[in-house]
């Protein structure tokens, strides 16, 4: 791994050298646009709006549209003057209980390294970290911009994991969150079981990249010249459920017989459903015997039994 950030990790009055390297990596199929008749790459220009004229790279600087329409031109050094305390330094503003900062603050996840003469106070922050349960609010500058991060434990690294300002978290404002929706008590008590029946310890390992590995599938194939084969499963039913306890249940079910585990209450309640058939059938007895009779009537007359003869010769 390649560092992209070296400074120090400010606790108190303990300056900590660090290493910082991202600690994820995406592994999405990536595609360039090519032209379809033979594939040759289509590169994009840049170009001036005023006068249509290619730009070179150097000569691009920032720009911020002003309300009423005038542009704003900002520089590399525009952005070198802004007073960033945090430039080179991880600068820790308190410690709070990991349980109190919601999920959809965090943005991106980095591992922080120390540097050789630093590695003892590295642990001492990592074991206070890890002892305290707690994780470090922090501030740090990355990319010329400042951001709010944490800093926790992971396998024996501080893992430092950017997070987005409280102003960038959008309100959830739906309709339906005003809407008087009554749960029965059953349908609550079988939507806990089915939770209860899908429950068990994280694994990620058990997880995988269908869509990917699917696409690989089609590279491959294409590569290979064979034919490829629509795998795509069929869209499942968005509609409404008419009967929510028996769609619940029936999960409820499906969820234990995937897991190997017996469903006592399955057979019981779906035991008047198999009745029914038998009732059909009772219903449906007097219609047998009806063509029974004829056939009867039928085996009176002497060319009844030629023709069936003749049809089983056939």
């Amino acid at each position: 791994m390649r560092a992209i950030w070296k400074g120090a990790v400010s606790f108190g009055l303990v300056n900590i050298g660090v290493k910082m390297f991202s600690a994820t990596e995406e592994r999405d199929i990536s595609f360039h646009q090519v032209r379809r008749s033979d594939g040759s790459r289509v590169r994009y220009k840049r170009v001036a709006e005023a006068d249509g004229e290619e730009v070179a790279y150097a000569d691009i600087a920032k720009g911020y549209t002003l309300p009423g329409g005038d542009m704003v031109v900002l520089t590399d050094e525009d952005f070198a003057d802004l007073p960033l305390s945090s430039a080179r330094v991880v600068d820790v503003l308190q410690f709070v209980p990991a349980d109190q900062i919601d999920p959809i603050y965090f943005a991106k996840s980095y591992y922080l390294e120390p540097e050789q003469p630093a590695v003892k106070p590295y642990v001492l922050l990592r074991d206070a970290l890890e002892g305290s349960g707690m994780v470090a609010v922090v501030k740090v500058a990355l990319r010329n911009r400042e951001q709010l991060a944490t800093l926790r434990v992971r396998e024996g690294v501080i893992v430092l994991e950017t997070m987005i300002w409280p102003d960038e978290v959008r309100e959830a404002s739906f309709g339906f969150l005003d809407e008087d929706v009554t749960v029965r008590p059953q349908e609550r008590a079988m939507a806990e079981s089915l939770v209860a029946s899908m429950a068990g310890d994280f694994e990620p390992e058990q997880f995988s990249d269908e869509y990917r590995e699917a696409l690989q599938q089609v590279i491959d194939a294409k590569v290979e010249g064979r034919e490829i084969v629509d795998t795509v499963p069929a869209a499942p039913d968005t509609g409404q459920v008419v009967d929510l306890m028996a769609a619940l249940r029936a999960s409820v079910d499906a969820a234990k017989r995937s897991r190997g585990e017996a469903t006592p209450a399955g057979p019981a309640k779906k035991a008047p459903a198999k009745k029914a058939p038998a009732k059909v059938a009772a219903t449906k007895a007097p219609a047998k015997k009806a063509p029974a009779k004829a056939a009867a009537k039928k085996a009176s007359a002497k060319n009844a039994p030629a023709k069936v003869a003749r049809r089983k010769s056939a």
